[in-house]
């Protein structure tokens, strides 16, 4: 398989994936991912799942243009509806909003069991995620925050078994900016959270010019906070 298929995005997905695991790649698009990690050995075995028909055909038939039929099982269902509980060992779900992300690991519970590594790509509100993670005794492992054709990717990486909280006291901060992204603070963050910042500094000032209601003050609080949250993160 050619590994220009594979997006840096999608790249940075698969370096999460344990050796040896048996993959499911939930919303699969054309499963380019199951086929790039099975080609390079790094999976037992993958289940690419999609719910949308045309997908779920491309899929099929990208499994197939690459003979892969013996190790990927192409499955059409909606969000974990395509797997037994215990089947995979590890599940990624990348591509998706983050609420969505969470929607499907809540109603799919019961089929996580025994599986032991999340790795998890919302392409907004990822603190959705973090919190459905915490919620349901997920713990988060590593992070990673790219760039990749003027977009920005977050990359969450949760395991069941694992002892080591990664929150502080400054958890509702760390929910919204990440504890290893923090942390790092590289440039791709700064350059995220900046345009947060500024995008709602504009949305401070609509809410202050449309007068008081109990929703808008509310709003504003948040906004307060979480604009002092990334000061605080891009200061240090």
């Amino acid at each position: 398989m050619n590994s220009e298929n594979l997006s840096k995005r999608l790249h940075t997905v698969v370096s999460y994936i344990p050796k040896g695991s048996v993959l499911a790649d939930i919303g699969s698009d054309h499963a380019y991912l199951p086929c790039y990690a099975v080609y390079k050995g790094l999976v037992q075995a993958a289940i690419a799942g999609e719910v949308v028909d045309g997908p779920f055909k491309s899929a099929q038939n990208q499994v197939k243009q690459e003979g892969l039929e013996g190790f990927i099982s192409v499955r059409k269902g909606d969000g974990l509806d395509v797997l037994n509980p215990g089947e995979a060992t590890c599940i990624t779900i990348a591509g998706m909003g983050g609420t969505l992300i969470s929607n499907i690991l809540e109603r799919g519970k019961d089929k996580l069991e025994g599986t032991k590594r999340l790795v998890l790509q919302p392409n907004i509100q990822a603190i959705n995620i973090r919190k459905w993670l915490i919620e349901n005794d997920w713990i988060l492992v590593a992070e990673e925050i790219l760039e990749e054709d003027g977009k920005i990717y977050e990359v969450l990486v949760a395991e069941k078994d694992h002892e080591e909280n990664p929150y502080s006291d400054n958890k509702e901060a760390e929910l919204l900016l990440g504890p290893f992204l923090m942390k790092e603070c590289n440039d791709v963050f700064k350059k995220k959270w900046n345009a947060e910042y500024k995008h709602w500094q504009d949305i401070l000032k609509q809410l202050q010019a449309s007068g008081k209601t109990e929703s808008s003050e509310e709003k504003q609080e948040q906004l307060k906070r979480y604009s002092r949250f990334v000061e605080e993160a891009l200061s240090k």
